[in-house]
Order: structure tokens, then C-alpha cells, then sequence
């Protein structure tokens, strides 16, 4: 297997790009895994998160969605079933994920492509619902990809992602973060003979914001909290927020 490349420093100047490459690069290697370790790292819950995630958002007849990170395509797949008269774009910066998504989706309301999730070059203010399934933590820099979520949403459009997540610092944080290093390195070794492949869940965690951290850069880059729900006494949690009635989309510049 080719060697990992490392995650940046946050305070390198270059780590967005770096930390881009890396994502590329990590997950063409676990491609064609991805399946089974998600199955494996939740004891089997990740697709009940997920059909969770989906109902959970709200009975429109005919949205446009958009599913970040989309990997493999289940969570595209759900919201294609949840809505059959709706558009469904899958977007995914490894092209690996994306074949596989390809192969295995039959609905006919989805298409798919690659694109960063910072970076989607989708119009503005067309967007219903945006979702993701641990996509937030790998974004290159979190307040470009809460930028552009609210530069995709319509007015009163709502997002909403699950992910790993984390208690504020204390005992808490550090025996969670060290049980998630140890369990993914066991799988790193079993499944492709280096623990680094699934060690950097623990290591992204620790550099990404504490729930209550994540909800208040979410408010802050213009959206409102409507809800959160949490699994493995908080080690997932489900975060859905919503761009407010009447806020101006803001275009990129062009």
C-alpha cells in the first residue's frame, strides 16, 4: 500500500490543500472497504443513523438535495427513496466512492458527481435539503464548507449531518478520542496492515470543535440549530440546522 500522507497542522498555511490531498488519498485507499468498516467501526448502527438522518427531514414533494461526501451512495440513495418527485446530486471528492455509488444505485432521480464539498460549483439558492454522513469533519477548512452549505440553500433549507463528535475537553474527551484511536487502529491492521488508516478518526476528532464548539461556529456562519441527537453516549451525533427565512444567498464571486 502506498504510504499515508499526514494531516496538516492547522496553523500550516497550506493545510485546506493538504488536508484535501490527504482526504483523496485516504479514501481511494479505503474505497473499496468503506462498506464494511463503517458497519464494523458502529457495531453495525451506521445504517440505522442513517435511515434516522433521512426521516428525520422534512416531507417536501419535490426538493432539490444535495449529499456531501457522499462516498458510496446510501445516504443518496435514502433521500432518493424519501423522495421520489425531488433531484438527488451526490458529491464526493474521491472517484473511487463515486463508481461504487454508481454501480449501486438504480434510482433514476440521482445523479453523481466529483467536486469538493467547499467548492461545489452548484448554482446559488437552489437547494433544498444538504446532507452528509462524516463529511463535515473532513472538510479542508469547516467555515468554507459552512460558506458554502448556506451559499447552496434556498431560504428556509435545511442541512443536516452525522458525524463523530465529542464533549468538551476533560476525561471525557480524552478517553473517548482514545478509544477511538485503539478500535480504529485494530482495523487499520486487520484490514490493510497499517492502524493509520483508521487512527486519523481519532486524530481529525481531536482537531475538530466539541459539540457545543460545532453548534456555535454553525450559528455563527448564519444558520439556526434545530436539532441534535446523539448515539454512543455521544460519540455520534446527528446535527440539523437551517438557513432562516429570508436570508440573502450570497453568490460567489464570478
Amino acid at each position: 500500500m502506498k504510504p499515508l500522507l499526514t494531516l496538516p497542522l492547522e496553523d500550516d498555511p497550506g493545510a485546506p490543500d493538504r488536508k484535501r490531498a490527504f482526504n483523496e488519498h485516504l479514501f481511494t485507499v479505503v474505497a473499496g472497504e468503506y462498506d464494511f468498516i463503517t458497519k464494523a467501526l458502529s457495531l453495525g448502527r451506521d445504517a440505522a443513523w442513517k435511515r434516522q438522518l433521512v426521516a428525520g427531514l422534512p416531507a417536501l414533494s419535490q426538493p432539490v438535495c444535495v449529499d456531501l461526501a457522499c462516498g458510496t451512495g446510501d445516504i443518496t440513495r435514502l433521500l432518493a427513496r424519501r423522495y421520489p418527485e425531488g433531484s438527488v446530486v451526490g458529491l464526493d471528492l474521491t472517484e473511487p466512492m463515486l463508481a461504487l455509488a454508481r454501480e449501486r444505485t438504480a434510482e433514476s432521480n440521482v445523479r453523481y458527481a466529483q467536486a469538493d464539498m467547499c467548492a461545489t460549483q452548484l448554482p446559488a439558492g437552489t437547494v433544498d435539503i444538504v446532507t452528509g454522513g462524516y463529511a463535515l469533519r473532513n472538510a479542508p477548512r469547516l467555515e468554507t464548507a459552512l460558506a458554502e452549505i448556506q451559499r447552496l440553500l434556498r431560504p428556509g433549507g435545511v442541512a443536516t449531518f452525522l458525524d463523530f463528535s465529542k464533549p468538551p475537553a476533560g476525561r471525557a474527551q480524552r478517553l473517548e478520542l482514545s478509544v477511538l484511536k485503539a478500535w480504529g487502529g485494530f482495523w487499520g491492521c486487520l484490514l490493510h496492515a497499517s492502524p493509520r488508516v483508521y487512527t486519523y478518526i481519532a486524530e481529525s476528532l481531536r482537531r475538530h470543535p466539541d459539540r457545543r464548539e460545532l453548534h456555535a461556529v454553525i450559528e455563527r456562519s448564519g444558520f439556526r440549530i434545530v436539532g441534535s441527537a446523539c448515539f454512543f453516549a455521544g460519540i455520534i451525533e446527528i446535527v440539523t440546522f437551517r438557513k432562516p427565512a429570508g436570508q440573502e444567498t450570497h453568490h460567489a464571486p464570478g
